[in-house]
């Protein structure tokens, strides 16, 4: 549907472990299996889970049977498949990231800012220097979760299940597919968070 991407980057591999897994109950359309490899290819995986569920799939189990190798089998793995160390990279200059805060939802507010970071930095380190250089306004909290830092409250508002609201992060205005810990914003990217309900 989506070019391959199945719910988020997040969700694909266990959805890839699921569709490899129980290719004989899904008819009558057959699955792109390599439309959704292509995603898995492009996107640099940087949180555990997230890896440890992508792997699996990559070489065609799942978590039901991927036990089944046991430790014998990287023993006796080629040292031409063991993956080579990367060289350092130089360092970059440093980028500037528009960054906003929006809640429409009641005691409307918005508010944002530009902040000079190094390149590579993540969307976590982008609020971190908003914070740090105007804290009554762009304070926020996050809990840690297995998929990385979950935003809970941004200027003192809150996520509620009871009232099932969220911080929603936008890139001009399209919903990252990432999480604030692992996303890398772009040179003069628009970020925008908003208070939202699901």
């Amino acid at each position: 549907r989506r070019n391959g991407m199945i719910g988020n980057i997040y969700s694909m591999g266990l959805a890839l472990q699921a569709l490899e897994t129980s290719s004989e109950f899904y008819a009558p359309r057959k699955w792109d299996r390599g439309q959704a490899f292509s995603v898995i290819y492009s996107h640099d995986y940087e949180q555990p889970v997230a890896i440890a569920q992508v792997l699996p799939p990559l070489v065609g189990k799942s978590y039901l049977n991927a036990g089944r190798w046991g430790c014998a089998a990287t023993n006796r793995m080629s040292p031409s498949r063991q993956l080579p160390l990367l060289p350092l990279s130089p360092p970059t200059a440093p980028i500037t990231v528009q960054f906003s805060i929006t809640n429409t939802l009641g005691n409307y507010f918005h508010y944002s800012t530009s902040v000079c970071i190094p390149d590579n930095s993540t969307l976590l380190d982008v609020m971190k220097v908003a914070r740090n250089e105007k804290p009554e306004i762009f304070c926020f909290q996050t809990k840690q979760t297995s998929l990385g830092p979950f935003v809970t409250s941004i200027h003192g508002l809150s996520g509620s299940t009871d009232d099932r609201t969220y911080w929603q992060f936008f890139s001009c205005w399209s919903p990252l597919q990432e999480g604030v810990g692992t996303y890398k914003p772009k040179n003069w990217e628009l970020i925008q968070a908003i208070f939202s309900t699901y």
